[in-house]
């Protein structure tokens, strides 16, 4: 199987398929396949990068694994909240805010930092979260800001105009638009540590609030702050298909 067929839906790397499976992080689950220990249709498999087909015969240890049940959460995130599965300062983290899945291994799609809300995707579907996270893919995020001042119309035309450098390089942005003496909504597909943030301290602005309230073609849906709902994977491919046709 080449590289042009991962795109297909029955297709999959392996190191997702055993990610999918709970067996292990797809990071993890590339030492795995390194180490011998995992057949596809009764040969050992070392090769990093693999492809398998959704009904090949996949096993660790000798025993036949399966993907489980895709699931798809829709959370409006609030603040205080980590974006991760477990913290090791024992904080609260989104996990906290959706039911226990046990062995679906659901994980947050990309990061929200602990005081920013907004829409946020949780899912075992590791195809799904590399087309949502890969840079290659430039998924936009759109961003309501509210800052601690008037913003001044030449600091909108130098971020506008892509005049504003971090650390990583020239931020380029797909739109700014101001909503109010101190609110603007932005909208990018670049994904730097905090980069909403950066990009207004650079200009001597602090960020007040900040809400994700589009990512890639999900927004919070009506949903209150804290709440959650689930998508069916029809909802889900139909946004993705969109963004990637």
């Amino acid at each position: 199987m080449n590289q042009k067929e991962i795109g297909k839906e029955k297709f999959i790397r392996l190191n997702h398929y055993l990610s999918n499976a709970g067996i292990a992080s797809r990071r993890e689950a590339d030492k795995l396949i390194q180490s011998g220990i995992i057949e596809v249709n009764g040969k050992i498999v070392t090769k990093l990068g693999t492809v398998v087909h959704i009904s090949d015969v996949i096993k660790f240890h000798g025993n036949r694994i399966k993907n489980k049940k895709k699931i798809y959460i829709l959370l409006n995130k609030p603040k205080g909240y980590i974006t991760s599965t477990r913290d090791p300062f024992n904080r609260k983290t989104v996990m906290n805010l959706i039911p226990n899945f046990h062995n679906y291994r659901i994980y947050p799609v990309g990061r929200l930092d602990r005081l920013t809300t907004g829409v946020l995707l949780l899912t075992n579907d590791g195809l799904i979260t590399e087309k949502l996270t890969h840079p290659k893919y430039k998924v936009q995020k759109i961003y309501l800001v509210v800052l601690n001042k008037t913003i001044q119309y030449q600091d909108l035309d130098l971020i506008r105009q892509g005049k504003i450098y971090l650390n990583e390089g020239r931020v380029k942005i797909d739109f700014i638009h101001q909503y109010a003496k101190n609110t603007v909504k932005i909208g990018l597909h670049i994904g730097w540590n905090r980069v909403i943030r950066r990009i207004f301290k650079k200009l001597t602005y602090q960020v007040i609030q900040l809400e994700r309230v589009h990512f890639g073609g999900f927004t919070k849906k009506n949903l209150k702050i804290g709440n959650w709902c689930f998508l069916s994977k029809q909802e889900v491919n139909h946004t993705v298909k969109n963004l990637f046709p």
